[in-house]
């Protein structure tokens, strides 16, 4: 059975059939590789077999987890905690600290170097990018209370009156909109394969993927979804993980309409190798899926060259900034793995800068580093009072004339 069987879209009630020229118009598929992501799939879609009734268990042999990276690639998204009870523990935090220090020479403190890197954005048009959690939001144990404060909420509102600002988000679009509560912004959820721009700006409706629809005030909207023939296979796979890791104490299955996340942070650690492999199992009967690593989740995600770093040229493009990229000063600033695709693309464009939020020392395409959600919302006033100046000198020029 193909991508397009019989089951319905839990959310288009007329779901377009797949074709290889709709989901290559923009992106070209990938093939699914447990080890590499970014090998070649064969150029047809059609015919494509999978069992989708397989009742195989978990293997009983968790060996491929641990010898394709997997394990290793889990426990490196989970740095320890910083306290710690054990004090030979801590003189090893302690060295950390000292490790982290050195990091700093080669992705300086964003608030450090914030002269500087302004002195790129002069005169340019700016646009904002942020993911949410980890960079509004701390990192808590239950994805449903990662909330931001009031006083983020406000810094952001700010933000998007100086700026285009998106949060681009592996959680549902409609998840983070509820989380952020503001109209100003465009929001990308689903690692941007779901996005809506604020109310005062309608996304061209001549792309291929994007399609009309209504808020839930009822107001008609346009939404770009570059996956949504795979609804219904995200669908169906959520479900599957959700019964096979019932029985795992602190597992929690998410489903964000366009990939599912596989949270392991309240999980015993000598069952992540379980977690680990129940995903490796799940996606063999799904060659169109595919799974990434991010903190403490497995993310697994249709197998389009789609990414945050995708998400952000869209959107450049819909403002209008994706010409003359000298004009152009583009900021992501994000704290995961996913966040990578995005700062690659500033760092190629050479028009704009990532951040990267870390307390940790982490390899990175980003070019600046925050340590934490204070340092996020610290820079963020930083660049709003800077806006501000530089209006008011504007002003004051205008009038001295």
């Amino acid at each position: 059975m193909d991508l397009t069987s019989s089951h319905a879209s839990p959310v288009l009630t007329d779901p377009v059939p797949i074709s290889k020229s709709r989901l290559g118009m923009h992106s070209g598929l990938l093939s699914y590789s447990q080890q590499d992501s970014s090998s070649p799939l064969s150029s047809s879609l059609s015919p494509v077999k999978y069992s989708r009734t397989s009742s195989r268990k978990t293997s009983g042999n968790l060996d491929d987890v641990r010898s394709n990276g997997w394990l290793d690639a889990m426990k490196a998204s989970s740095p320890p905690s910083k306290k710690h009870p054990n004090k030979a523990f801590n003189s090893h935090i302690d060295s950390s600290e000292l490790d982290y220090s050195s990091w700093l020479l080669e992705y300086p403190s964003a608030l450090d170097c914030f002269e500087e890197m302004i002195e790129h954005a002069k005169n340019k048009k700016i646009a904002m990018f942020l993911d949410y959690d980890g960079t509004l939001s701390p990192i808590v144990n239950d994805p449903d209370r990662a909330f931001m404060s009031e006083a983020m909420r406000s810094v952001v509102r700010n933000v998007a009156k100086c700026f285009p600002t998106a949060i681009i988000s592996g959680r549902s679009r409609e998840k983070v909109y509820d989380l952020v509560k503001l109209t100003e912004l465009y929001y990308a959820g689903s690692h941007g394969m779901d996005i809506v721009g604020p109310a005062s700006h309608t996304l061209s409706n001549t792309h291929p993927d994007c399609i009309k629809s209504t808020d839930q005030q009822g107001q008609e909207i346009t939404l770009f979804q570059p996956a949504r023939d795979f609804l219904p296979l995200i669908d169906e796979v959520y479900k599957r993980l959700v019964e096979k890791t019932k029985d795992i104490q602190g597992a929690n299955v998410e489903n964000h309409k366009f990939c599912v996340s596989v949270h392991y942070r309240n999980v015993e650690e000598n069952n992540w190798t379980v977690i680990g492999q129940i995903v490796h199992d799940t996606l063999k009967d799904y060659p169109l899926l595919r799974s990434t690593h991010g903190r403490k989740v497995l993310d697994i995600r249709p197998v389009i060259d789609w990414n945050k770093g995708k998400a952000v040229e869209f959107l450049l493009d819909c403002l209008g900034l994706s010409e003359g990229d000298d004009d152009v000063f583009a900021i992501f600033i994000g704290d995961d793995k996913t966040d990578e695709d995005a700062f690659k693309v500033l760092r190629e464009r050479k028009g704009g800068f990532g951040i990267l939020v870390s307390s940790t020392r982490k390899q990175s395409n980003a070019s600046y580093s925050l340590r934490d959600t204070s340092e996020v919302m610290k820079f963020l006033e930083m660049l709003v009072n800077w806006k501000r100046e530089e209006e008011n000198k504007q002003q004051q020029k205008r009038h001295s004339f």
